[in-house]
């Protein structure tokens, strides 16, 4: 089995986990989270992959951290330090949709703030728009990148950034031709600082399909 059928996989069943755990069944999950129930139960048994925005509307339901479907049994509940070098750490990629990503720091229960390294492919694009409490920071690092935030599309090139309100509907997606990399900063508002997540949506303002 290669790498990206494993994370699949395990993938599948932290998801299972947690909407068990949460006392849910397929379909109460799939209708929160706007998916068809048999998308949800082929992704519980791994047997297709989701997108990014997919994985950010399933664990928003089930009171996850997108970190969460990846991290480590033995994480930390706070960071203190965490040092990466630029040649340590490969980026993971999300089976089937071309998108890659680096955790950079951040993300346990008890953090404020997560940091990651996100590559957009060419080829797709984030279609579902999110909204989610707390504050995010996205830093062009190359490539071009349009924002749409609400009913406005901000485009940015390599060196460019944009900080937003992440209760305001929003999106990004490749806009040039070749791939992008992006520095995305998560901030969770004071109140959420016990909640063990960062995707942790109260209720989605606005889901494209």
């Amino acid at each position: 089995m290669d790498r990206i059928a494993k994370a699949t996989l395990e993938i599948g069943r932290r998801l299972r986990s947690a909407r068990q755990g949460a006392g849910l069944t397929l379909a109460e999950t799939a209708a929160k989270a706007g998916v068809s129930e048999g998308f949800l139960s082929k992704l519980e048994r791994g047997q297709t992959a989701a997108s990014i925005a997919n994985l950010i509307q399933l664990t928003e339901v089930l009171g996850l951290g997108l970190h969460e479907l990846f991290a480590a049994d033995d994480a930390p509940a706070r960071t203190r330090v965490v040092v990466h070098r630029g040649e340590a750490g490969k980026l993971e990629e999300v089976a089937a949709t071309g998108y890659s990503w680096r955790h950079l720091g951040g993300g346990a229960p008890l953090d404020r703030m997560e940091v990651f390294h996100l590559v957009f492919p060419r080829e797709h694009g984030m279609q579902t728009t999110v909204s989610h409490p707390g504050q995010e920071h996205c830093y062009v690092l190359a490539g071009e990148i349009v924002f749409h935030v609400g009913d406005a599309q901000h485009r940015l090139k390599a060196g460019d950034g944009i900080f937003i309100d992440s209760e305001l509907p929003h999106r990004a997606e490749n806009a040039g031709r070749t791939k992008a990399h992006v520095l995305m900063s998560v901030a969770k508002p004071a109140e959420a600082a016990e909640t063990p997540d960062w995707w942790h949506l109260s209720k989605s303002k606005e889901v494209q399909r």
